[in-house]
Parts: structure tokens; C-alpha cells; sequence
């Protein structure tokens, strides 16, 4: 993803067009794209507001974060569940999602499941 330009620039384009230049005079003026210069007047005019937007983060997170009482009192109670069958109950509550989402939910908190000799299943010839 490409980095934000500045502030400074943002505000010096906005108010070029707002002195009475048009978008593409002033985007030329300033070296930045007609497209990212519309945008940024639209922005002002919509929202008020020409700032960047937030990058990157996490934005589905709160899905499962609303079950963690949930996921914990599981593991609690049975330490040896696996992810799968963590996924099934959770899709019986209303909840689908991946292997995954549940597993860095598990990473967030430091949980892991390793395996141990007490979980083997098989013994040795």
C-alpha cells in the first residue's frame, strides 16, 4: 500500500481549489494526481475533513473478541479441544469463522496447543 502524503500538501491543494482554481490546475500545480486532488476536495466538501484515512489494523477482530468469555471457559474445560471442533461450536452459536481467526484470537492471549505425552495417542512398539 502506498504512503499517505502529508498533511501539509492536502491542505495547500484544498485551498488552492477553494481560491478558485479547479482540481486538475491545482494537482498539476502541486504534482499529484487530478484523481487524488478530487478526492481531496470531495473529502472536504463531504466530511469536512481532508485528513488521511486509518491504514492497515485490524477490523474483524471484535467478531470473535465478543466471544472470549466463550473460547476461554472451552479451553478451561477441556483442555485437549481442538480448533475444529472450537469452529463447530461457535458456528452452533451463530458464529462462523476460520481456523485461523480463532487460532491468532489463541496467539493474542499466548494460548497454545502443543503437543505433550499426555496427549499421544498412539504408544510406542
Amino acid at each position: 500500500m502506498a504512503k499517505c502524503l502529508s498533511h501539509d500538501l492536502r491542505e495547500r491543494v484544498v485551498n488552492m481549489v477553494q481560491g478558485g482554481a479547479s482540481c486538475r490546475e491545482a494537482a498539476a500545480h502541486f504534482k499529484v494526481a487530478p484523481s487524488t486532488a478530487i478526492r481531496w476536495v470531495r473529502d472536504q466538501r463531504e466530511r469536512g475533513d481532508f485528513r488521511a484515512k486509518p491504514q492497515g489494523g485490524d477490523r474483524r477482530s471484535q467478531r470473535i473478541e465478543a466471544q472470549a468469555e466463550f473460547l476461554l471457559n472451552q479451553i478451561e474445560q477441556t483442555p485437549d479441544v481442538t480448533l475444529h471442533e472450537l469452529r463447530a461450536k461457535l458456528a452452533d452459536r451463530g458464529l462462523k469463522v476460520g481456523i485461523g481467526t480463532i487460532w491468532r484470537f489463541f496467539a493474542r492471549r499466548g494460548i497454545s496447543f502443543k503437543k505433550n505425552c499426555t496427549r499421544c495417542r498412539t504408544g510406542s512398539a
